[in-house]
């Protein structure tokens, strides 16, 4: 089992260079009360590579993560009518990792189409806990656009990779002391999570 770990630059080039293009001035559209914006964010990504099969260590993953019927989920929340209600229907949705799967995209699939059964497999996970995610959110608003987050399970030729982009790195540009520490709380129970199914 292998740990790495890449930074990388997520910026908005393209959009600047679109925007200027257009003749806009600063961060505001001549004639417009409407401000427009560009962040630059360095982000981390935390990945471990596993010896073992594909599908086991997706199923060792699956296993610590909940899979609650989603429409059922979401009408409970809606009907829920205090905060304590809602942390008891998302404590019930969670596995034992703390975290409940949101979706998943099988990116593997749309590769055998072409590829055929020799295709490598790849599933992107979007897990998270929504009491987290109210924590981070209530300090950094943007957060909501990294959470709840993305685990990248593919095979390559070295191995199953699985990989994760660090909340942490996402937020650290923000300033805000209170959301990073839920942030740094929330990589390691991702990291640990990871570990235990590379392992």
């Amino acid at each position: 089992m292998k740990f790495s770990k890449i930074v990388r630059c997520a910026l908005g080039a393209s959009l600047g260079l679109l925007l200027a293009t257009w003749g806009f001035r600063g961060n505001a559209v001549e004639g417009s009360t409407n401000q427009m914006a560009t962040k630059q964010i360095i982000v981390q990504r935390f990945s471990v590579t596993s010896s073992k099969s594909f599908q086991d260590v997706a199923s060792r993953l699956e296993a610590a993560v909940g899979h609650p019927d989603m429409s059922a989920f979401r009408r409970d929340v809606t009907s829920a009518k205090t905060y304590p209600e809602v942390e008891k229907i998302v404590n019930k949705a969670i596995g034992p990792s703390g975290f409940m799967e949101f979706t998943r995209f099988d990116l593997g699939e749309v590769l055998r189409k072409e590829r055929g059964a020799g295709a490598p497999r790849s599933l992107r996970l979007v897990v998270g806990n929504p009491l987290i995610m109210k924590q981070m959110v209530e300090q950094v608003p943007d957060a909501g656009s990294y959470a709840p987050v993305t685990i990248l399970i593919d095979e390559r030729p070295d191995g199953v990779h699985l990989s994760y982009d660090t909340m942490a790195s996402f937020l650290t540009s923000y300033g805000s002391p209170e959301a990073m520490k839920v942030a740094q709380d929330l990589d390691s129970k991702v990291e640990a999570l990871l570990t235990a199914a590379a392992s």
